[in-house]
C-alpha cells in the first residue's frame, strides 16, 4: 500500500505510534491508557481510530463488544511514503536536494554522515 498520498493529523500520528510499538491487536482503552499524559476523553480516541481506519492505515476486528484495532501499514511502510511525498513535493524530486538542505543546516551529525556512507558503501556491493 502506498502511504504517499495518506495525510494524517499530528494527534492521529501519536496513536498510530501506539499501535505500532504495541505489535498486537490493542483496544481504544489501552491506547487511552498508554496516552494518559495526554488526558484525551474516549470520545477524542474512538474519532481519531475511526479516522485512521477511513484511511486505510488501521484494520479493526470486534471481539464480542470490544473493538481491536491492528495497523495496516507498518511504521517503516508510512514513514517511506511520508519521505518520498516530501521529496516529490517539497524537492521536486531530488533525494539529493533534500539532503543537501540537511547538510547545509548542519541538521546531520558526523555519525549520520559515517552510516549514510555506510549505508551507500554495502548498497554498492
Amino acid at each position: 500500500m502506498s502511504t504517499e498520498n495518506i495525510s494524517i493529523a499530528k494527534a492521529e500520528l501519536e496513536i498510530m505510534r501506539v499501535i505500532w510499538n504495541a505489535g498486537e491487536p490493542i483496544t481504544a482503552a489501552k491506547i487511552g491508557e498508554l496516552l494518559e499524559e495526554k488526558d484525551w476523553k474516549r470520545t477524542t480516541i474512538a474519532t481519531l481510530l475511526a479516522r485512521l481506519a477511513e484511511k486505510g492505515m488501521l484494520d479493526t476486528e470486534r471481539r464480542g463488544r470490544t473493538m481491536y484495532y491492528t495497523a495496516r501499514v507498518s511504521a517503516r511502510e508510512y514513514k517511506k511514503g511520508q519521505a518520498m511525498n516530501l521529496i516529490k513535493n517539497l524537492f521536486g524530486g531530488s533525494a539529493r536536494d533534500l539532503i543537501v538542505s540537511l547538510a547545509e543546516e548542519d541538521t546531520l551529525s558526523d555519525e549520520d554522515i559515517k552510516e549514510l556512507k555506510d549505508f551507500f558503501a554495502d548498497r554498492r556491493k
